[in-house]
């Protein structure tokens, strides 16, 4: 006891025990107890949802004595260094989502130190800073897997819906998970892509992300221009179109020949010609494949010179069957017609023209015209027909022997008009003069030799014969078929009754021999 005061040296204090003193005989009227905290207890204000921006207040009460320090703490933040408030409340005026968490209060005074149980403050939240991201990170290359994770930050856990740019999100919502799985994508799925997060606190749209699906070049196609029919002579540009990404390089080729003009979309063809021609081809090609396609050029053009063919060789006889063939290079086919010089009408058409039973009369210019809606041309023939053999000698012949008997009549009418001197004798006989005659030669100097005897009598009592024949003795009688006789009568005096059965010594007898 010092003094007035009386101390009193506890060595541990049970902090359920309360402590006070009395004067000696006045037990009965003890001071006030004395007692480390009792278990703290915290409330928060207000009692349901915590929603982010709201005003909230922790209250620490305990009971102590004397009064107890208070101490505010969040779980996981080290106390030694961060202490939230000394106060028995802890005020959030507008509290975030990062304080959520738990929260306890220490109360401490000369008697002792007691802790709050944790309380956890849930701060609800709308979805923020939504974001979309892509796996793999890298080139996307058409057919592999791809996926889109949508990610939020909200409370309560927002819901996610995935739309595609410019498709009705009302419509057509992708998914309605967080992530928007692509197991093997498509170039058509190229595109903008963005999800929503939603609680029923609100909704956020993330940004846009772009999916750049990279594919080797298809669906080339090859047009042409102008379009229409390709004359000669016009000028004429292919272009080779084709879906890729990258955008692809083209080349071209005209049946397996790579063509020498710098590649590129479009290929010029200036002042086109039939030899142009022919399948083209384009190839498109970038760094993850090629395609090719083709195109037909059809290129129209008037007929060129036709060439006329004979189906003979050689010399054309008459009789025979002749084709005159006529061709042209020419598109469209070209149509063909056949005139002959100086006809106006023409003669055939077609390719090939036919003359049956061909007449030296068929001989002649003739000419082809090779025609379409291009043009025509010309191409001139000239067939000569030569006679037939057996026709040449006939007509050899019959000339032969109208010059004999012109010749013969002539002789005769020049020795007619002589005076005759030298008169047969009254009773000379044919067999007489036949004596007269020039003794025959030998055979082999009687080549191209003609004998002719010609007598006449005043009283036509001996007959007058002129005999013409070949020379040629041993075709003799394989020409005797051939003989031709001429008679020519000469009265100078009527006959008597009595001398009509004899023969008639006037007659002038003509033989002509025909080779045949």
């Amino acid at each position: 006891m010092e003094g007035n005061k009386v101390h009193l040296h506890l060595h541990s204090i049970n902090p359920e025990d309360e402590y006070s003193c009395a004067l000696s005989g006045y037990e009965s009227c003890p001071s006030p107890s004395v007692y480390p905290p009792k278990l703290p207890s915290v409330s928060v204000s207000p009692s349901d949802d915590i929603i982010e921006g709201n005003s909230v207040n922790l209250t620490c009460s305990i009971d102590a004595n004397p009064a107890a320090n208070y101490t505010w703490y969040k779980k996981n933040v080290n106390p030694n260094l961060q202490t939230l408030s000394k106060d028995p409340q802890l005020v959030f005026s507008s509290i975030q989502s990062s304080e959520s968490g738990e929260y306890y209060c220490t109360a401490e005074n000369q008697l002792g130190k007691r802790t709050s149980k944790h309380i956890f403050i849930d701060v609800k939240y709308a979805p923020k800073a939504s974001s979309v991201s892509v796996s793999p990170s890298g080139e996307i290359v058409e057919g592999s897997s791809v996926t889109l994770t949508c990610s939020s930050d909200a409370n309560p856990a927002a819901n996610y819906t995935w739309y595609k740019k410019n498709v009705n999100p009302d419509l057509q919502p992708l998914s309605k998970d967080p992530q928007l799985v692509f197991s093997s994508i498509q170039s058509s799925e190229s595109g903008e892509y963005y999800c929503t997060a939603e609680n029923q606190l609100r909704k956020r749209t993330s940004k846009h992300i772009f999916i750049d699906v990279k594919y080797a070049p298809k669906a080339s196609s090859v047009s042409v221009s102008p379009s229409g029919e390709i004359v000669e002579g016009s000028s004429v540009t292919l272009n080779c179109s084709s879906d890729a990404n990258p955008a692809a390089n083209y080349t071209w080729y005209k049946e397996n020949q790579t063509l020498l003009q710098k590649p590129g979309r479009s290929y010029n063809l200036t002042s086109i010609t039939s030899k142009d021609s022919g399948s083209y081809y384009c190839k498109s090609e970038n760094q993850y494949g090629q395609n090719s396609t083709s195109l037909f050029i059809d290129v129209q053009y008037a007929p060129k010179l036709p060439s006329v063919l004979v189906s003979f060789s050689g010399e054309i006889v008459e009789g025979n069957s002749v084709n005159l063939t006529c061709s042209s290079d020419a598109n469209p086919a070209a149509n063909y017609t056949w005139y002959k010089e100086n006809e106006d009408s023409p003669k055939a058409s077609g390719q090939i023209f036919t003359i049956t039973d061909v007449s030296p009369e068929h001989s002649g210019n003739y000419y082809c015209e090779a025609q379409n809606k291009r043009g025509h041309h010309n191409s001139t023939l000239y067939l000569t027909v030569v006679a037939g053999a057996w026709k040449s000698i006939v007509i050899g012949t019959t000339t032969a022997v109208l010059l004999v008997i012109i010749l013969l009549f002539v002789f005769l009418l020049i020795n007619k008009k002589r005076p005759c001197k030298q008169l047969s004798e009254p009773g000379e006989r044919a067999e007489n003069r036949e004596q007269r005659r020039p003794t025959e030669r030998q055979p082999e100097e009687q080549d191209d030799i003609h004998y002719a005897s010609v007598t006449f009598s005043n009283n036509q009592a001996d007959p007058v014969y002129s005999n013409i024949r070949p020379a040629r003795l041993q075709r003799r009688e394989e020409e005797e078929e051939g003989v031709e006789y001429a008679a020519v009568k000469f009265n100078s005096a009527p006959r008597t009754r009595g001398q009509e059965t004899e023969e008639d010594p006037a007659a002038l007898y003509s033989t002509v021999n025909k080779a045949r």
